[in-house]
């Protein structure tokens, strides 16, 4: 009867786990469309009323979001557009376009990616558009005919754009800027960059047309704030499925917090870097060690976890290399000078590791 009990219990332990896992993850993944903002209440405010501002009002607006790697730029905007959407008047008529530097490498493929999305796909009646020149007046006779009052405000999100700065005369952009500071189809144009020197990329004419509105994210949060930002990211919903077990988790996510050897981990990560990346890296290397015989996090687990992050990658794989096949490599790395990058074959290696002995 006892055995019987315990692989019950074993079993909605197990359910429980597999439900926290999938919540965490998609938490610290960002994928979770619930997840908190924390420390951008005011940047998030200010982008959520320009975005507004275009929707409803037809006000055709340009920022840029500035911040490090991490710092949460991709959240914010995804979040205030979530909230404009929710919005029944909104979500029918705004368009949307999300263009990426790393993807849209020169401004014929953006144009074409901005035409896809806009439904617009290189057709217009019985005719069919090929060349740049073609697709760049087409698409800005398209924004152009419209007006405040008719037309759908489209909002232009730049990721990575800084890159779009490098394309050659800046000639999406120019028109971006152009079409937002005139009287046309309402749009607006959100750029995410991580680098300050943004505004001294943008050639004379496009900065010119350029709004100048900046949005700085740089996690100005102090450690108490990252010790609570820790406990609200561990901690489970009130709307988990387990009430006992949501509540015994969470009473450990407090205990976790208060613990000093924890502390010392996460002021240790907070004095490298604020990212909250590298917070929800510790804590996922933390979770996988969570297990149906494991089944809450422990201190050890963090401290395990933090271990992990800091460690060199490229030790790692020399780590557990025996003592022939070290010498092998160094062999290779002195080739390597040798030669200047030339090849060289496993004869000429061998050679090289003889002499070493």
């Amino acid at each position: 009867m006892s055995s019987r009990k315990s692989k019950s219990n074993i079993l909605i332990h197990t359910e429980c786990l597999s439900q926290v896992q999938r919540i965490l993850r998609e938490r610290f993944c960002r994928q979770s469309p619930h997840s908190n903002l924390f420390g951008v209440q005011v940047q998030y405010k200010h982008l959520s009323e320009l975005l507004k501002r275009t929707a409803l009002h037809g006000e055709s607006n340009s920022v840029l979001i500035i911040g490090p790697r991490g710092s949460g730029k991709t959240m914010l905007i995804n979040h205030a557009l979530k909230e404009l959407m929710e919005i029944e008047e909104v979500s029918e008529n705004v368009l949307q376009v999300h263009l990426n530097g790393l993807l849209q490498i020169n401004d014929k493929i953006a144009l074409k990616e901005i035409t896809r999305q806009l439904n617009l796909e290189n057709v217009v009646g019985d005719k069919v558009f090929g060349s740049f020149a073609e697709n760049l007046s087409f698409l800005l006779e398209a924004l152009k005919k419209g007006d405040r009052t008719s037309s759908c405000p489209v909002i232009f999100i730049l990721d990575e754009f800084d890159l779009f700065a490098h394309h050659k005369n800046q000639t999406l952009l120019y028109n971006l800027f152009d079409i937002s500071q005139s009287a046309q189809t309402p749009i607006a144009v959100i750029g995410l960059t991580c680098r300050l020197d943004i505004l001294e990329l943008l050639e004379k004419r496009v900065k010119s047309r350029f709004s100048h509105r900046q949005i700085h994210l740089m996690n100005s949060f102090g450690f108490p704030q990252y010790v609570k930002i820790f406990k609200e990211q561990l901690s489970l919903p009130a709307e988990f499925p387990d009430k006992v077990f949501a509540e015994k988790w969470n009473e450990n996510v407090q205990y976790l917090s208060e613990d000093r050897s924890v502390q010392e981990v996460l002021q240790k990560h907070f004095n490298i870097s604020k990212n909250l990346r590298s917070l929800h890296m510790l804590l996922m290397l933390a979770l996988n060690r969570v297990t149906a015989s494991h089944p809450f996090m422990t201190a050890v687990d963090l401290m395990e976890a933090s271990q992990l992050c800091s460690m060199d990658s490229k030790a790692n794989i020399v780590h557990g290399l025996s003592v022939l096949e070290i010498c092998l490599i160094i062999a290779m790395k002195h080739l390597n000078d040798i030669y200047e990058e030339e090849p060289f074959n496993f004869q000429m290696v061998y050679n090289g590791e003889m002499r070493l002995k």
